[in-house]
């Protein structure tokens, strides 16, 4: 495959290079890159002295957080296109990997994933769209490789501590609890399990984990440790023999390319459990086709894995369009395959798990590396890139800078494709939604993101009437966080560049004297920067009084008062935003009028709660424009 500007002489000459390979076989083959050669350099590849580590493959992280949220909201055939594009071999970027973070109720960048147990004897194993997305992609590779990592964990685990490390055999028995879920109601077979992502590791809950794992039977789950940086996990494991025992591949996130000294002395594999994390324009991909050879020339890494997966999250949260492909419009079923996944492809469509590197590896002297693999049957695969700022850089095959060639002797992979999507749209500036699914499909409504505390589809027996199915949010205890979440819970929908809107929900306060809800407008920030949220928020307190705020923190007050409103009892909440101007009604009557709010000038809608309890959401209605 050749991603170039200059495709159609890029494309003959590597149909010479690829017939070259086709009879090199199991010899020395100078030949095959002396074509690609500058009269003053030579460039060997020989596996006569042996072949080097073996490949685990390349993958992608769903989550670390909520980077997936928008996907399963597409309708067919867009969402099982987008799929295939991931997933399906042979097509697109064909992942071997699929890394997806095990919901633990916390902001972890993008939004919340909700746990499988939010409370202690709470077991749900259908929340979230990480059991979904494990499942097609499993359903379009049966052979890809799944891996859990949590982010955040329940509050519970913690016993009033932010540390999951309290009590071990808890934090190792909730861990198992997923791995065994995803057996037990989605045959999911997980390979590899995580400690705590970019977090402290704790060796001795390492070792309780995998005497755990074994003792429910689970003896072929591996474990990647510490997913954060090469040490102290290295020295820790050179140092203890027992802790080197259950450990199977050290992970590390960003290294740069490069390992160090003491994980290679451990002799176990070397991966980047996380890297790329940059803007999928043509530059972002020219730096992970970059990674993807050279973590491995200059650090032994056999398995690379992008964050993240899909950029399905709203644009204007934290690293927006950081995904391998761009897929944020699921009311239009607009999607975009950007060049990662292509870039991506140049290894993956042609080399499998199993398959060994040559020794014979390493940069070019003008620029750029190359790799070759084989899979110890005749096959090889060697890539090339040239993503380097290096003036120069020509070879007899004409390779210019930030090129990418493939050279295979294998005839199975192709540039796939699906029609064209539709075209992009903007977030419907009127917007309904009464919760009313009896069964759904998902546990978490269309669109609606959560940013702190988890917002689920709720079936209220104690009302037979219009509030018999709402949207509630579930948390009653603030999690062990991975990042600053908010002190409040938030969920928000919409365009960012919605101005003027008028906002209307049903709210039910469930907590008695110190409970609170909120409606707002104009919510400019979301993710890890949730916590300095502003906006236009209009509060209701179950004391018989309410706020209004420019702030989700509440640092900021327009206006307050005393209000006859109090827990167990439905209300209506309006709230009206144009110009600079702001209104509220409850039930219909007008609370407060006019108040000024001149910052900021655009942002989401959002719904939330004063602090983690529980509340419900209904009927809830936004008629908005455009700045």
């Amino acid at each position: 495959m050749a991603e170039t500007p200059h495709q159609a002489s890029r494309q003959r000459q590597a149909k010479v290079m690829t017939a070259a390979a086709g009879s090199a076989g199991r010899a020395v083959v100078p030949l095959l890159l002396c074509a690609l050669l500058a009269p003053s350099a030579a460039y060997v590849l020989d596996d006569s002295a042996g072949l080097g580590r073996e490949f685990d493959g390349i993958g992608a992280v769903s989550g670390g957080g909520a980077t997936s949220r928008l996907l399963i909201n597409y309708s067919e055939p867009y969402r099982s296109e987008i799929l295939d594009y991931l997933f399906k071999p042979n097509f697109g970027a064909s992942l071997h990997i699929l890394k997806v973070e095990i919901g633990g109720d916390g902001q972890t960048t993008d939004g919340t994933e909700p746990s499988h147990m939010h409370y202690t004897l709470d077991e749900n194993y259908f929340r979230g769209y990480e059991w979904w997305l494990m499942k097609e992609a499993k359903k379009r590779n049966p052979d890809i490789t799944l891996i859990g990592l949590p982010w955040s964990f329940p509050g519970w685990l913690g016993k009033g501590f932010n540390w999951p490390y309290v009590n071990l055999e808890l934090t190792a028995y909730y861990i198992v609890s997923w791995i065994l879920g995803a057996k037990r109601y989605h045959d999911l077979d997980i390979d590899y399990i995580g400690i705590w992502n970019e977090r402290s590791f704790d060796s001795n809950y390492i070792k309780v984990l995998r005497r755990m794992l074994n003792t429910q039977g689970l003896q072929k789950v591996k474990i990647i440790a510490s997913d954060n940086l090469w040490e102290p996990i290295s020295t820790s494991m050179l140092l203890d023999s027992a802790l080197w025992k259950v450990i199977d591949v050290i992970g590390a996130h960003y290294p740069g390319t490069h390992t160090v000294r003491n994980a290679q002395l451990t002799q176990k594999k070397l991966w980047s459990s996380e890297d790329f994390s940059t803007l999928n324009s043509d530059v972002g991909a020219g730096c992970w086709g970059r990674i993807l050879n050279q973590n491995y020339i200059n650090g032994y890494m056999t398995s690379t894995i992008a964050w993240n997966l899909v950029a399905s999250y709203y644009e204007q949260l934290p690293y927006g369009r950081c995904g391998l492909m761009t897929a944020q419009e699921p009311w239009s079923g607009h999607y975009v395959v950007e060049s990662p996944i292509w870039v991506t492809a140049h290894t993956t469509q042609f080399t499998q798990p199993g398959w060994y590197y040559l020794k014979t590896v390493g940069h070019l002297e003008k620029g750029g590396s190359y790799v070759a693999l084989t899979d110890g049957l005749g096959n090889l695969t060697i890539i090339v890139e040239t993503m380097l700022d290096d003036s120069g850089g020509r070879f007899t095959l004409d390779l210019q800078e930030d090129e990418l060639f493939t050279l295979t002797t294998l005839t199975t992979g192709r540039k796939g494709s699906h029609p064209l999507p539709p075209k992009s749209q903007s977030f419907p500036l009127s917007y309904k939604d009464d919760f009313n699914v009896d069964y759904p499909f998902f546990s978490e409504p269309p669109n609606f993101a959560d940013q702190t505390g988890v917002f689920e589809y709720y079936t209220n027996i104690e009302d037979k009437g219009e509030h018999h199915y709402t949207l509630r949010q579930v948390l009653n205890q603030r999690p062990i966080t991975w990042t600053a979440d908010a002190a409040n819970t938030i969920s928000i929908i919409g365009d960012y560049h919605w101005s003027d809107l008028t906002i209307q929900c049903d709210v039910y306060i469930e907590t008695l004297n110190r409970g609170g809800v909120f409606i707002a407008g104009r919510v400019n920030k979301g993710g890890i920067l949730i916590r300095s949220a502003r906006g236009v928020f209009f509060w209701i307190f179950s004391n018989g009084s309410f706020r209004v705020t420019g702030d989700l923190a509440g640092w900021i007050t327009y206006t307050a008062g005393s209000v006859e409103v109090t827990a167990k009892v439905w209300y209506t909440l309006t709230l009206i935003i144009k110009g600079s101007l702001s209104s509220g009604m409850l039930n219909g009557k007008p609370l407060w009028t006019n108040i000024h709010v001149n910052y900021p000038k655009n942002g989401w809608a959002a719904i939330g709660t004063h602090s983690f309890e529980f509340a419900q959401f209904d009927n809830f209605h936004v008629e908005a424009t455009r700045s």
